[in-house]
């Protein structure tokens, strides 16, 4: 009884040491040699794993930016402290940052855009856009039933009176809710731009005001008065570049609409 019990120890004794010697080798064979920075720099990242950045998480991010592909003022969450530090990680200049925030460029309203029928099904903006193209008159605007607020990560994004509304004090830019939302009426922009065209319809004027009480119709009144040329009008839908943008408000009053509105 005792030899088969001793037996059987050696044998397994042997089996371990044989497949440690294997996983020995096959650890020496398949090392991947990893540079210490990556790791430093997720030291000093928030670990969101927003996607904000681009890349499908802070590992990802930090891998790419020790390889060269992403910048050290990418991560949007870590904002200008996190630039900074990743840059000095790299031993290169951080840059200048531009904090972005998500802001809808949609402004008709339960009062302001009438719906075509009462959307009862999957709360999804997706699914409803399937349903007879969706609920609302207007083809543009937003159906308010909040798949983008499911998706923000700190709650940022809430719906009222039907149109999806964004606390720019808790956005972090992640990107989450413009990649969600299946009409493509969030954008990221400059958190110091004050003035933003909330509308995304390129229909005519006259399509607009049939279905919206608010949207832009493409009059080039706000282009016309802007001395900065920071407003062109393209697809029947007035566009403000940020970097000409001297935010006067002279837009946002020529407008008839009132669709240019100040953040």
């Amino acid at each position: 009884m005792i030899k088969a019990i001793l037996i059987a120890a050696a044998v397994l004794g042997g089996m371990g040491l044989f497949f440690g010697i294997i996983l020995g080798i096959a650890a020496k064979v398949f090392h991947v040699d990893t540079d210490e920075r990556v790791g430093m720099i997720l030291q000093v990242l928030p670990c969101a794993n927003c996607g904000g950045c681009g890349y499908a998480g802070c590992s990802a991010y930090a891998q790419a930016v020790v390889d060269g592909k992403a910048k050290p003022g990418d991560c949007t969450v870590g904002g200008e402290d996190c630039s900074k530090k990743v840059a000095g990680i790299m031993g290169v200049e951080s840059g200048t940052f531009e904090k972005k925030v998500a802001r809808v460029k949609c402004a008709g309203t339960c009062t302001d855009a009438p719906v075509k029928y009462d959307y009862i099904g999957v709360a999804s903006c997706l699914a409803a856009s399937r349903v007879a193209g969706g609920p609302k008159n207007c083809t543009y605007g937003c159906f308010g039933i909040g798949s983008c607020a499911q998706v923000c990560p700190v709650g940022a994004i809430s719906v009222k009176n039907g149109v999806a509304f964004v606390d720019e004090t808790k956005c972090i830019a992640c990107g989450k809710c413009v990649n969600t939302c299946p009409r493509r009426l969030i954008e990221l922009v400059p958190a110091d731009s004050e003035y933003f065209v909330s509308c995304s319809s390129k229909a005519k004027g006259v399509e607009v005001t049939k279905v919206c009480g608010v949207g832009c119709i493409g009059c080039k009144m706000c282009a016309k008065a802007c001395e900065s040329e920071a407003i062109e009008i393209e697809d029947n839908l007035a566009k403000i570049d940020p970097s000409k943008c001297v935010s006067c408000g002279v837009c946002s009053e020529k407008c008839p609409r009132k669709i240019i509105r100040k953040y």
